[in-house]
């Protein structure tokens, strides 16, 4: 076995997506954004996959991280839209983020931010932020953009790496056998003789 610069290419970018969502998990807990709480959680499942898939040669986990990512890719082009608000998306308005209507990016609390409550709803919610050292829309989009790289690199590598163990595949074919499963083979002990 040598050594395998795809292989480790992988696993190092498994392991930075599992320390940026984490850190966007801990975030989206403290602004108790539930939908994408959930699917950080999965998404850190599926990390999981691929990185075990990469480190014990398991194509199809590798496979199904792929694919994954697939999808996260899309969450993070999604959340880039709803953030800057291009065309009918509107961040403050949308509901998809969360379950509950008061919930919030914690980033609207970042440092410098200074907001009007709106004392009218019951529980008070901040209306209008201004003054943040760097504006919270930003901020979440920056971490999809990065989430966004991570996942091309993950399904690019994750491609390759699966093509590479499927061609490098050790099933033991046995000698005069058709290649089919060895089940109508009599498996016998070495040390039993068959006279």
């Amino acid at each position: 076995m040598g050594i395998c610069p795809k292989r480790y290419f992988m696993l190092s970018i498994c392991v930075l997506q599992i320390v940026t969502v984490t850190q966007r998990q801990v975030f989206d807990f403290l602004g108790f954004l539930w939908i994408p709480i959930l699917i950080n959680f999965f998404d850190v499942i599926f990390i999981i996959f691929g990185f075990f898939g990469a480190f014990q040669y398991r194509p199809k986990y590798i496979i199904a991280y792929s694919l994954w990512n697939l999808f996260w890719l899309g969450w993070n082009i999604f959340l880039i839209c709803l953030y800057l608000d291009i065309g009918s998306l509107n961040h403050k308005e949308s509901k998809i983020l969360k379950i509950d209507p008061d919930s919030s990016s914690w980033w609207e609390n970042g440092p410098g931010c200074k907001g009007t409550l709106n004392m009218t709803s019951v529980i008070p919610v901040w209306d209008d932020v201004t003054n943040c050292l760097v504006d919270y829309r930003y901020v979440e989009v920056l971490q999809a953009g990065i989430q966004c790289v991570l996942a091309v690199l993950g399904v690019s590598s994750g491609y390759c790496l699966s093509r590479l163990f499927m061609e490098e595949d050790d099933s033991f074919n046995y000698l005069g056998g058709d290649g089919k499963s060895p089940e109508h083979l009599a498996l016998q002990p070495m040390y039993v003789s068959c006279n």
